[in-house]
C-alpha cells in the first residue's frame, strides 16, 4: 500500500536552478500538436498558432506550457516515435526562442522523445504511462535529471476503454503509483 508520505506535497520544483514555489496552485496551458486530440480547442496546427496560444497562456498566468505530440484520447491512432519527435521539437525550439523564461513540459511516454525534446529546450517530462510503455523511460529521466510527472492508465490509448476494471479505483491508482516510487 502507499507509504505514509505519499500525499505530502512537494514544496518546490527545480527547473535548471530556478525554484518554482509549489505551495500554491499553478496553471498549466496545454498545446496538443496533434490533429486528433480529445479536446478540439487544445489542438495546434502550426508553430505560429502554438506561439500565439503560448503567449496567451503565459499572459493569463500559466506557469507551465505542456506540449503533446501523441494523442492519448481513447482509440487514438498510434504514431511512430519519429513522427512524435517531428511534431514536438520544432515547437519546443520556437517556444524556447520566443519565451526563454517559459517552463515547458512534454507529454510523452517515450524515452527517445523525452531525450530529444529536453535537448531542444524542454524542462519537464509528463508521462501518461508512468514508464510502462517504454522500459527506457526511467533510465532516461535519471540521466536527464529533469522533473518527471507520472500518471496512471490501464492499457494504451488504443485499448484503455475496452475493459477498464477496478475494485477500488482510488486505492488501486495510489498503490500503482506508490510502487513506482524509488525506495
Amino acid at each position: 500500500m502507499a507509504e505514509k508520505n505519499f500525499f505530502e506535497p512537494k514544496q518546490s520544483l527545480n527547473i535548471k536552478g530556478k525554484l518554482i514555489d509549489l505551495t500554491s496552485p499553478k496553471v498549466m496551458g496545454i498545446l496538443n500538436i496533434t490533429p486528433d486530440s480529445f479536446y478540439d480547442n487544445s489542438r495546434t496546427k502550426s508553430i505560429d498558432e502554438a506561439l500565439i496560444k503560448a503567449a496567451r497562456f503565459l499572459n493569463e498566468g500559466a506557469t507551465f506550457i505542456d506540449i503533446g505530440g501523441y494523442s492519448s484520447r481513447p482509440g487514438a491512432k498510434d504514431i511512430t516515435t519519429n513522427e512524435e519527435i517531428d511534431r514536438l521539437v520544432p515547437v519546443v525550439e520556437s517556444l524556447v526562442k520566443a519565451f526563454p523564461e517559459a517552463v515547458i513540459s512534454i507529454d510523452t511516454f517515450r524515452a527517445k522523445v523525452a531525450q530529444e525534446t529536453i535537448s531542444a529546450g524542454a524542462h519537464i517530462i509528463n508521462d501518461i504511462a508512468a514508464g510502462d510503455m517504454d522500459e527506457q523511460m526511467f533510465d532516461t529521466i535519471a540521466k536527464l535529471q529533469v522533473p518527471y510527472m507520472m500518471m496512471h492508465m490501464q492499457g494504451t490509448p488504443q485499448n484503455m476503454q475496452q475493459n477498464p476494471v477496478y475494485n477500488n479505483v482510488l486505492l488501486e491508482v495510489i498503490d500503482y503509483l506508490a510502487k513506482k516510487l524509488p525506495r
